[in-house]
């Protein structure tokens, strides 16, 4: 695993550098395959921000990217407080990925009905699935089935350019579209 050590406004020490390759190689007992590892570890200038000492992670594996951000009046501390949140987040994906191949039936539905029986705290789940005909229509008129259905956005294929599309309602009351990019 490579791991990379930056410093922004601050030098960056032996003793520093192994502590946070030492506090965050932890974390690989819970990811397979870590192709890179980048920590920055930055100072942040403002006198009033007491928290200044700042450390970002970014770990890129074979699955997906983590990511996580801590500040403390410490750079240990800080260190310290991002590798435990990087470990939380390393075991819920490790989690999922065991979640998914051991449970060929329905895992969101178990899933849910576990947290709930056991009366923890759960992350939100799929449990309900639908499908639908798409139809090939204007974004004009995907916008007008949106308005009759009720719902806040609307999947259908653009006739113009035969993909498929979202429209989706905004806060401020106007429509958005969301096209694939290529």
């Amino acid at each position: 695993m490579q791991i990379i050590v930056k410093g922004k406004n601050l030098e960056v020490t032996d003793a520093l550098r192994d502590y946070a390759t030492e506090k965050v190689g932890r974390v690989e007992k819970y990811l397979d395959r870590i192709i890179k590892t980048e920590i920055e570890l930055s100072v942040e200038k403002n006198p009033k921000i007491q928290e200044n000492q700042v450390v970002e992670v970014t770990i890129f594996s074979s699955g997906p990217v983590i990511r996580a951000k801590e500040s403390a009046s410490d750079m240990y501390q800080a260190i310290d407080l991002v590798c435990a949140k990087l470990e939380r987040q390393a075991r819920k994906v490790k989690k999922k990925i065991i979640d998914r191949h051991h449970h060929a039936r329905n895992p969101f539905k178990e899933a849910a009905i576990s947290a709930e029986e056991e009366g923890e705290e759960r992350e939100p789940v799929i449990v309900k699935t639908k499908s639908f005909p798409l139809k090939p229509m204007t974004p004009e008129e995907a916008c007008l089935q949106m308005e009759l259905v009720g719902h806040d956005f609307f999947v259908f294929i653009n006739s113009e350019t035969e993909e498929t599309n979202v429209v989706y309602r905004r806060r401020d009351g106007n429509y958005g579209l969301i096209e694939p990019g290529g």
